[in-house]
């Protein structure tokens, strides 16, 4: 890439960065529904046109933040070590997830990812998870169905049905230890229970999900 064009993409993530930023700091202040995106445009002091360049709906101001997430899974499961049942891969992603307090798994108590939380659980953001979810379970779909070496007629619906189960209980996992961290419950002390949990919910997954158990 020449200098200019270097010079370009720089400029481009400082400004997605700035109306970011900008987004979440009056989300929390005022409440998601009480923001606009006129008044993140104006505190970012980028025009709509701009902002809609960058996000191109208001949930995406909140959502952008997991959408790296979205393909997670799926990339768990491509790049497991060899020999590596699938489960196992994202059983032990999960757990490494844990131990790091990644915000992802819910077991993060730093005051700007509670406040983060908190803010996830206003309904119009809720009601916009499920693009998210969508894409998560087609990504997760697809590398399961690549690990099926002799597929039957079967396999593209077991893929999805295993995808939908796997995010379904990593979801769940993850408001559990959510709802008691925004209880004030530390993360050290959540950590036992949480770790547990992800345990026993991989223990029920490799009871259904034969085709991924190794």
């Amino acid at each position: 890439m020449d200098g200019t064009g270097g010079l370009r993409e720089r400029k481009k993530l400082r400004t997605r960065k700035a109306i970011s930023e900008a987004a979440i700091t009056l989300f929390l202040e005022r409440g998601y529904d009480a923001v606009s995106v006129a008044d993140v445009a104006a505190a970012a002091e980028v025009s709509k046109r701009t902002l809609f360049a960058y996000f191109p709906t208001k949930d995406d101001l909140v959502l952008h933040r997991i959408a790296d997430h979205q393909t997670e899974a799926a990339r768990v499961v491509r790049g497991r070590s060899a020999g590596e049942a699938p489960l196992d891969a994202l059983h032990r992603h999960l757990r490494a997830g844990l131990a790091s307090r990644d915000p992802i798994t819910g077991l993060c108590d730093h005051p700007q990812v509670v406040a983060f939380y908190r803010l996830t659980q206003s309904p119009a953001v809720q009601s916009a998870v499920g693009r998210y979810v969508s894409a998560g379970e087609a990504a997760l779909a697809a590398a399961l169905r690549e690990t099926t070496p002799e597929p039957g007629p079967l396999a593209e619906v077991t893929a999805r049905l295993g995808a939908g189960q796997i995010l379904l209980v990593q979801r769940a996992l993850a408001q559990a230890n959510q709802a008691h961290i925004m209880g004030g419950m530390s993360a050290d002390d959540r950590a036992p229970d949480a770790l547990a949990e992800a345990d026993h919910a991989f223990d029920l997954l490799r009871g259904g999900l034969a085709p991924y158990r190794g």
